[in-house]
């Protein structure tokens, strides 16, 4: 192994920016009316990664994902609810060893809301406000040296942990006043009147700016993710943001009369008044997005606004990553991916919450990379990357290998205009343990959608539909492309599997 002292050397800083729940087309360089000027810097500084999907559209699967290079049907966090274990092998825990300074700052979400024994989880209601735990807790976790984090969203009741008590390090006693109740009510809705110096935006962006100074002192390279919570809903954000965007100037996706008839049952139940999803319940856990999605289009303009205000804020943050990065002399050192876990639907197709639902609008992501030794300034690729590359990714910009269980692939020459690193991606989903289960396969032009225990099938031509309005697999014609397809979806599944186990002799 590479010894601290030499690994601080050469080896390049990393920086890891995500979001939550954002919508790949949510950018300044997409939507013209969202003002995002650091995202676009860092587009014009970096690459554009335009097919980027993530492994699941759930945020612990995918976020686990993140950490260990793995599908989670491999790394066992399967869904909401779950836990990453404990003794994972994660990128933090491997480029710790090399003598990095690890950091996690912002939204975690690796453990779930309960415990049980066998199952315990430090993210949970009776944890958030034991304030004794705060103060002396910042790590190890999951493989990071240093963490601090919070679990809610906008004012929820699961507010807490290190950010609460930064709260009242700034002077913000009564900070409760601002948030839900205990029972989850007096919650508020688009403007919201805490003082934005004090939102656990900013509280991201400025204890991420004290892990780099932290290791600029230590002279360690160091590896941090800045993990916002935003723009996740409840649709809520301070001022000036919650004003930033007009709604009339906002315009949300819509359902296409009749688009949903050759889609799988349940998506035609969301568009109900009195939806029943009873025959895909099989534990007593709800399936997110299983519920009523029609919003009226006023309504989803106010959301829409407060959404692209959320997302401003964190540029802002993202602005003062980048300044930060300059004023020290890194930013030639140092590679910046910025990313979320999954996507968002705006009212495309009705739907307006994430589930079982693989559209585009909810599994491609953003994805913007920076790193001026390699990846060329202002590029695009459409070369495909998942989140599960990050890992390998990472690890290979550090000059460490990459542990063979990891699936992802190294993405770097990808992004700097080499050849693709990968012809596909592959996404689940996997809400109940076997009624809702289902899995799709990505390539550069098709998607098919699988579902467990049903024939319902879905085909998708991407480049002649775009707007994913018709399912071919309805279509008698296109039979030939459909077996064509689940070969390559097979295929794709054996080339996933992967072990830390290497052969070694004959028998």
């Amino acid at each position: 192994m590479t010894s601290p002292s030499r690994t601080a050397d050469r080896a390049p800083n990393i920086v890891l920016i995500t979001t939550d729940q954002h919508h790949w087309k949510a950018m300044g360089t997409r939507t013209p009316i969202l003002q995002t000027p650091h995202l676009d810097r860092l587009a014009a500084e970096g690459v554009t990664v335009d097919r980027a999907y993530c492994p699941n559209p759930l945020c612990t699967p995918s976020r686990a994902s993140i950490l260990t290079g793995q599908y989670p049907s491999s790394h066992g966090a399967w869904t909401l609810g779950t836990k990453l274990d404990e003794s994972a092998t994660t990128v933090a825990g491997l480029l710790s060893a090399a003598g990095y300074r690890t950091s996690l700052i912002g939204k975690a979400h690796l453990q779930p809301l309960a415990s049980v024994p066998g199952q315990t989880s430090i993210e949970t209601p009776e944890h958030f406000r034991d304030w004794d735990l705060w103060r002396s807790f910042h790590g190890p976790f999951y493989g990071f040296d240093h963490i601090e984090i919070t679990r809610n969203h906008a004012d929820e009741q699961w507010v807490g942990a290190h950010y609460a008590l930064w709260m009242q390090e700034q002077g913000l006693t009564d900070w409760p006043r601002y948030f839900r109740n205990t029972d989850g009510s007096g919650g508020r809705l688009h403007r919201w009147d805490l003082p934005a110096e004090y939102h656990y935006t900013r509280w991201t962006g400025d204890r991420t700016l004290a892990m780099i100074d932290d290791a600029v002192t230590t002279e360690r390279p160091f590896f941090t993710w800045a993990s916002f919570h935003d723009p996740h809903p409840p649709y809520l954000v301070p001022e000036p943001y919650a004003s930033m965007y007009d709604p009339a100037d906002c315009e949300p996706g819509e359902l296409v009369p009749g688009e949903l008839d050759q889609m799988h049952p349940w998506f035609a139940e969301t568009q109900k008044d009195d939806p029943d999803f009873s025959r895909w319940f099989e534990t007593p856990y709800a399936t997110h997005g299983f519920n009523r999605q029609v919003i009226d289009k006023d309504t989803m303009r106010q959301h829409l606004a407060i959404y692209y205000g959320m997302i401003s804020f964190i540029d802002d943050q993202v602005g003062r990553i980048l300044d930060s990065l300059d004023q020290r002399g890194l930013t030639d050192n140092t590679l910046v991916v910025f990313t979320t876990d999954h996507g968002h639907f705006l009212g495309a197709h009705g739907l307006t919450a994430k589930g079982p639902f693989h559209y585009e609008d909810l599994i491609r992501i953003p994805f913007l990379a920076r790193f001026p030794p390699q990846i060329p300034a202002g590029s695009a690729t459409e070369s495909i990357t998942s989140l599960i590359d990050l890992a390998p990714t990472f690890l290979a910009a550090a000059g460490q290998p990459t542990p063979g269980a990891m699936q992802g692939v190294d993405q770097l020459r990808a992004w700097s205009g080499g050849a693709p690193a990968r012809d596909h991606a592959v996404v689940e989903n996997r809400f109940q343990p076997s009624r809702v289960h289902i899995r799709s396969y990505v390539d550069d032009r098709y998607k098919i959608t699988i579902y467990r225990g049903d024939d319902h099938v879905e085909v998708f031509d991407l480049q002649q539909d775009p707007d994913e309005l018709h399912n071919l697999a309805k279509d008698p014609a296109h039979a030939d492309l459909i077996a064509h397809l689940s070969h390559r979806f097979l295929d794709a599944e054996l080339q996933r599997e992967a072990s830390n186990q290497v052969r070694i002799s004959h028998a």
